[in-house]
């Protein structure tokens, strides 16, 4: 299957050896410290100056899918330095998750206007004329934009009849809904971890692979070993994630390859959400007590919410997040097993370690992350045994994996079991549009309605640690909750909701 980028691949390539090291390994550090030369094996540099700058980068790309820090520029601390730490079968997190690593950042421009070579010095010297503060004049025989008068409005780019004027904006800085990415002192991008929501739009949009969040593989393959009795929890976007030709039963057999002991539909889990949701809109928003009221399911919209809205932070439901109630149900039954949610998004592996709500997740891996395991025990998922597969998720539980799908589920729920209650949906997806909406909401603009919010553009089929395009995602996700046999959960699964929401 074509992959997105050579930076996927890159990243791909990581986590393969690390899961492989993680697997097989008898000497741990002498392994990792191997791991950049297997990366980056020729004397010829394929995407930097040099080969000593490619095996940095992943080196501080092996320390990250360890679970470690970066390791400070100026301070001499080995690859391997606190790996020791790191060997274990217990969910390990150096905070912050999402980390800039220094040597692959590019020091992109960063809201910056010049001249091209397209200029052809023409008459009308409309981006002269344009200026208003005089930053743009002829140089050498063709325009030239003074850097310390410009003002970056735009208007010579916007007076240009050839399109000669460039506007270069910092990749990951564009891609940041909350303008948590700044520049530091040498010109490099900065995260401040104070705004930041842990999306990871930033990591999909460089170009350099110079942003990276930290995974959990390693532990958990650790955990695998250890004979531990553990389980995968899929998200519903995972559908087509690995190909078209591989089915539920497919990926059943893989994950069983890994040492997975069973496979559960984080599906469910929406189900017994949206069912919960819809019962909480109808007697708190339709009788008045709250104005309006948020979805949870996404966590880097709750966080956004509690961190630039917090007058706001009531609003959200309390109801379980799939990931959340999937892993307690699971738990009821099989109250020793480790549960592993598998899903699109970065930002759930701090949910699944906040202290407010016990998440009963004990680890959390992407898609992403999940194909570097793969990777690691040579699978070839359309070749193994299609197994048979329990999965029980309505078309509504499975639709949540796309933006517009859990007010839709929600919306769904209500008019089948309180078809009196009359309901008002409202979605936003993308950081950007989510605080525009929050804007309307704080005016009074929303009363009435539930509101869905999704950090990525497109939902979770968009999440940072997804493979395919989210288009083809998409089309994947609405394929199967159009298969789906039953359209919405089943009004009872309130019980359940509540069961599980006791749980401590």
């Amino acid at each position: 299957m074509k992959s997105q980028s050579v930076v996927t691949d890159l990243r791909r390539k990581v986590f393969t050896e690390v899961a492989r090291v993680a697997y097989d390994s008898e000497n741990v550090s002498n392994d990792i410290e191997e791991i950049p030369f297997l990366i980056t094996p020729d004397e010829v540099p394929k995407y930097r100056e040099n080969i000593y700058r490619e095996r940095q980068i992943a080196s501080e790309r092996v320390r990250l899918a360890m679970g470690l820090s970066l390791r400070p520029a100026n301070k001499p601390v080995h690859i391997t330095a606190g790996v020791d730490k790191s060997t274990i079968a217990e969910k390990y997190y150096e905070p912050p998750l999402m980390q800039v690593i220094p040597s692959a950042c590019d020091k992109c421009p960063d809201n910056e206007y010049y001249v091209s070579d397209q200029c052809r010095n023409c008459v009308a010297h409309s981006c002269i004329k344009n200026c208003p503060k005089g930053a743009v004049s002829i140089v050498d025989g063709k325009s030239y934009i003074d850097q310390s008068k410009c003002i970056k409005c735009g208007k010579c780019k916007a007076a240009c009849p050839y399109d000669a004027i460039a506007h270069h904006v910092r990749p990951c800085a564009s891609a940041c809904g909350v303008k948590a990415i700044s520049t530091d002192e040498y010109g490099r991008a900065h995260i401040d971890t104070d705004k930041c929501v842990a999306c990871g739009q930033c990591m999909s949009a460089c170009p350099f692979g110079a942003i990276a969040d930290k995974s959990q593989i390693f532990q958990l393959i650790q955990a695998i070993k250890k004979g531990d009795e553990v389980v995968a929890a899929v998200a519903p976007a995972i559908i087509g994630q690995f190909g078209p030709k591989v089915t539920p039963g497919k990926l059943k057999s893989a994950l069983l390859a890994l040492g997975f002991k069973d496979v559960y539909e984080v599906a469910v889990g929406a189900d017994v959400g949206c069912i919960a949701e819809a019962h909480h809109y109808v007697n708190e928003v339709t009788t008045g007590k709250l104005p309006f009221l948020f979805t949870s399911c996404c966590p880097a919209w709750a966080v956004l919410v509690k961190k630039y809205f917090p007058d706001l932070a009531g609003k959200v439901s309390e109801e379980l997040t799939p990931m959340v109630a999937t892993a307690r149900s699971i738990k009821v039954n099989r109250p020793d097993a480790r549960v592993v949610f598998i899903g699109p998004c970065a930002a759930k592996k701090l949910e699944a370690s906040r202290t407010s709500v016990r998440s009963y997740v004990d680890f959390v891996i992407t898609f992403e992350e999940l194909a570097g395991m793969f990777d690691a025990k040579n699978l070839k998922l359309e070749e193994l045994e299609d197994l048979p597969v329990s999965f029980k998720a309505t078309g509504a539980g499975r639709g949540y994996a796309c933006a517009g799908g859990v007010a839709s589920a929600i919306e769904k729920c209500i008019n089948e079991y309180y078809p009196e209650a009359q309901v008002k949906i409202q979605h936003a997806e993308g950081l950007s549009d989510c605080k525009k909406v929050l804007t309307l909401a704080k005016a009074g603009k929303l009363n009435g309605y539930m509101i869905e919010g999704m950090g990525c553009p497109g939902g979770c089929v968009a999440g940072v640690g997804t493979i395919i395009p989210p288009e083809r995602a998409k089309a994947a996700v609405e394929q199967i909750v159009k298969q789906s046999t039953e359209i919405i959960p089943p009004r009872e699964m309130e019980d359940l909701a509540e069961k599980l929401s006791k749980m401590n």
